[in-house]
């Protein structure tokens, strides 16, 4: 299905999106317990990765979801915001007595940013509490290259590296890619 446009703009919330084909597949009768969303900018998820991901949250009984995780580059403690003329930590944290800003990452606390590799949740969760996350997320960090995410023309060229070095591969995709005919979608799997 695809989506309605004013819920597919660059800025759209995932929360519309998620909510609209929860719906529409009920009303196909398709009613299910979780779903995952498996973003295309993560080329390198393997299908082991989405098995271990499952087992993991399925075995967290008291979850909402599970967001999948990977530890920072960029220490948030070393970042600033621009007031004025001035600029102040985001974080004015002390490691001792020395600011995060002046320590050494190693020194710092472990901190990890969301990957674009996958999220699963109940579906309770966006139709009860219109969020995909709910409260009780359990992590998933993601290992090696399998959160590996696309966003900018630079992360391209490196995903083209690795995959040229042979240092990863792209899952096997065993369906025809989705096309367009007619201003309707048509899906020639």
């Amino acid at each position: 299905m695809l989506r309605p446009e004013d819920i597919s703009g660059d800025q759209s919330p995932d929360i519309d999106w998620v909510i609209w084909i929860l719906n529409k597949l009920k009303e196909l009768g398709r009613i299910y317990s979780t779903f995952a969303i498996l973003r295309p900018t993560s080329p390198f998820r393997q299908p082991e990765t989405i098995r271990r991901a499952l087992k993991r949250f399925e075995s967290n009984s008291t979850a909402d979801s599970l967001r999948a995780i990977q530890k920072c580059k960029q220490h948030p403690g070393k970042m600033w915001v621009i007031r004025g003329n001035r600029i102040l930590p985001v974080m004015p944290f002390l490691n001792a007595s020395t600011p995060w800003h002046s320590s050494q990452y190693a020194a710092l606390p472990d901190i990890y940013a969301q990957d674009a590799s996958l999220e699963i949740a109940w579906t309770r969760i966006p139709l009860e509490q219109r969020s995909i996350a709910g409260e009780a997320i359990v992590p998933f960090i993601s290992q090696g290259l399998e959160g590996f995410d696309i966003n900018q023309p630079e992360d391209w060229l490196l995903a083209e590296h690795y995959i040229n070095a042979g240092l990863v591969s792209p899952p096997a995709v065993h369906r025809q890619p989705y096309e367009l005919n007619s201003g309707r979608g048509v899906n020639h799997g």
